[in-house]
């Protein structure tokens, strides 16, 4: 009977399931954790992360270069995902993941002070859209919360609508005079309507401008065609 393939084996590039590239000063810890753990349990490989029971000792001991081989191929997945995050040749799984949780833990203070910085200064100016405002705002107090710095739902949602720019004024003054203050979930949608509604507006305005433009191509064109045959 033909053996099983493992299902860690038919993942090529863990880099298609985990697209966040780990970088020491990253505001991203916790979104890589949480992602990473939830893959390594669908491909059966869960138990990696955990430190290893004492061997038993058998009659025919491998190699260490076989050891450490098998130890470097535990942790390809940790090395393929991090970056700029110095890890020691030969770890397992489990040591690579307790030495990247140690350099985050380890700088936990600076890591609160900038993400209150640029939680402090969000705007959606700075953004491509509102949806992706809105999740980056979210990510942020996430990641606040994972360094024992949290932010509230109600401080949140504060946070996205002082950060509005002046064409949301209107919005912003009725979402804030909610009571009690809407949660996240309830600003973002309103908000994401609101962006599409101007959207459409810009659309109609520019087609309309565009129709007027053509009408009054046609109709000089018309008057001049009359006056040279005049």
């Amino acid at each position: 009977m033909e053996s099983k393939l493992h299902p860690a084996l038919t993942v090529s590039n863990i880099k298609t399931h985990v697209p966040i590239i780990l970088e020491k000063d990253s505001t991203y810890y916790t979104t890589w954790k949480s992602l990473f753990k939830v893959h390594c349990q669908i491909y059966e490989v869960l138990d990696h992360l955990s430190p290893k029971p004492a061997a038993t000792k058998s009659a025919v001991e491998p190699s260490d270069s076989t050891a450490a081989a098998k130890a470097e191929a535990d942790a390809r997945w940790i090395y393929a995902t991090i970056s700029d995050i110095i890890l020691q040749p030969g770890q397992t799984a489990h040591d690579a993941w307790l030495a990247v949780e140690s350099e985050f833990n380890d700088n936990k203070n600076t890591r609160a002070i900038f993400l209150g910085q640029e939680f402090a200064n969000l705007s959606l100016e700075n953004f491509s859209n509102m949806a992706e405002y809105c999740q980056h705002a979210k990510h942020l107090a996430d990641q606040l919360k994972s360094v024992g710095s949290p932010v509230d739902d109600q401080m949140l949602v504060i946070r996205i609508l002082t950060g509005l720019t002046e064409q949301y004024d209107s919005m912003s003054t009725v979402l804030q005079n909610r009571d009690p203050l809407s949660d996240f979930n309830e600003v973002r949608s309103p908000l994401n309507m609101e962006e599409q509604k101007k959207k459409r507006q810009v659309t109609r305005g520019s087609q309309a401008a565009a129709t007027a433009l053509a009408t009054t191509t046609t109709t000089s064109s018309l008057n001049n065609s009359q006056q040279t045959m005049s």
